[in-house]
């Protein structure tokens, strides 16, 4: 398998011998595809090449809220890699896409060689720990217009789309908020052309004025998310 065919940022990265070590398989994601859930075992990573999950912190009443989104620069169940053997939170697919798989212990025994995956997948969970935390500062900072520009642009990033598919319902729940705050957000960001909205489906029609519109938190999350795997190339001796 050339690695040049990927889509997905690490895989593409990586050399063929690593590729065949790793045995990956090909993996459909369908709308709502359960990958992980709190207290599950988690016995493969996934690695996106299309589509878009989300990961939520649920609560007791069930409801949850997105702490980070996984796109084609993805490594779902990165954490078992560092001895994590239940996930911690759900993460879903709420944009139908595509990519591969591999089992959790050959993964596991790539990474202790020490070589360039594990590099990667720890600049990976860098890039995942600023996106949290940027995510949780801008939650806190930041008005509702702003994170909601924010989140529709980090999807269209990850996914390569412009359009999604999505209530007002789901957007409450991704980004803490009520449902009637998101209608009269959505509705400020088409009035201003934006977006265009119509029943269960947003699509961004101005990037730039998108970008204008959203806060700093939205460049600095894509940059470290589009970026990590071209940092110093240098594995430390």
């Amino acid at each position: 398998m050339r690695t040049s065919s990927f889509k997905n940022s690490l895989l593409k990265a990586l050399d063929g011998e690593i590729i065949e070590r790793l045995r990956l398989r090909p993996v459909k994601f369908e709308l709502k595809h359960e990958i992980e859930y709190p207290g599950n075992p988690i016995n493969h990573l996934y690695f996106l090449e299309e589509g878009m999950a989300s990961m939520t912190a649920t609560f007791k009443d069930g409801s949850q809220v997105e702490v980070g989104t996984f796109g084609y620069e993805s490594v779902i169940g990165v954490s078992a890699l560092m001895g994590t053997r239940k996930s911690l939170n759900r993460v879903y697919t709420q944009i139908a896409g595509h990519g591969y798989s591999c089992q959790v212990e050959d993964a596991r025994r790539e990474f202790r060689l020490g070589g360039y995956f594990q590099l990667l997948a720890l600049r990976y969970v860098q890039a995942q720990l600023v996106q949290s935390m940027q995510t949780a500062g801008c939650n806190a900072k930041h008005n509702f217009e702003q994170r909601l520009a924010r989140w529709l642009l980090i999807c269209a990033d990850r996914a390569h789309i412009d359009t999604f598919k999505i209530s007002h319902e789901f957007l409450a729940d991704m980004l803490g908020g009520r449902r009637p705050t998101i209608s009269t957000t959505a509705g400020i960001l088409k009035r201003k052309g934006l977006i265009e909205y119509t029943r269960g489906e947003i699509r961004i029609l101005d990037v730039p004025g998108l970008t204008k519109t959203s806060c700093e938190c939205y460049l600095i999350i894509k940059h470290h998310l589009d970026n990590y795997t071209e940092f110093d190339r240098a594995i430390p001796v």
